[in-house]
């Protein structure tokens, strides 16, 4: 029995998977050229799934369309690494009570691997700040809401946090600090403390907003 073909609207959805993981990830860079023809050949695709895909990127703010420019990477500006902590203060202290109430082994222990990650010494700062990324996923992930996750997701794209992570250029005791509050979130969440959890996380990143805003 021959295979059935393959849906246009699945192409579009994994080239749009494709596009997506490499622009959170840092691996294509904010302001870079997304070159159709060469994507298009990369990946096996026809150009049409490809443009969807843009469309798809574009509608969550990842990608810039411009009539006779073609598409880009899109930056970030100095206000959204403001929006950002102001956004994670929207998300993350109510996922962190969800997360008590339905995280998972596999969960904590995602958490609890990124703690210990986020205390090694001697290590690259991208490194640091790539298991306080871990962390914080985890905790969103935790609360078994996709929604919330592809929205942490994007607050989460590696460039922009980078470069807040950069700009507070954090101590070696303020890492071991970051990394103490993140371990007494996640005790929180082992011990299906909600409440604590929320208020826990935000105080966490309160500070950290308040931190960036003062080296402005």
């Amino acid at each position: 029995m021959s295979a059935s073909p393959i849906a246009v609207e699945s192409v579009v959805d994994r080239v749009y998977e494709v596009l997506r993981a490499r622009i959170l990830a840092g691996e294509l860079e904010p302001g870079q050229r997304l070159r159709q023809e060469a994507i298009a050949e990369e990946l096996g695709v026809s150009r049409t799934p490809l443009r969807e895909a843009l469309r798809r990127l574009a509608s969550e703010g990842l990608v810039d369309i411009r009539a006779h420019h073609g598409a880009a990477v899109a930056p970030f500006r100095e206000g959204d690494m403001a929006a950002g902590f102001t956004a994670r203060l929207v998300l993350e202290p109510p996922a962190a009570r969800l997360a008590a109430a339905a995280a998972t082994a596999d969960d904590l222990a995602a958490m609890r691997t990124a703690i210990a990650e986020h205390r090694r010494r001697d290590v690259p700062l991208e490194r640091t700040f790539a298991a306080n990324r871990a962390f914080h996923l985890a905790v969103v992930a935790a609360s078994g809401n996709p929604f919330l996750r592809r929205a942490a997701e994007l607050v989460w794209a590696t460039p922009l946090g980078l470069a807040v992570y950069t700009r507070t250029a954090p101590s070696t005791e303020r890492v071991l600090a970051d990394a103490s509050e993140h371990e007494a979130i996640a005790d929180a969440i082992a011990a299906h403390d909600g409440g604590r959890a929320e208020a826990l996380m935000h105080e966490h990143i309160d500070a950290a907003r308040r931190s960036f805003l003062e080296r402005l």
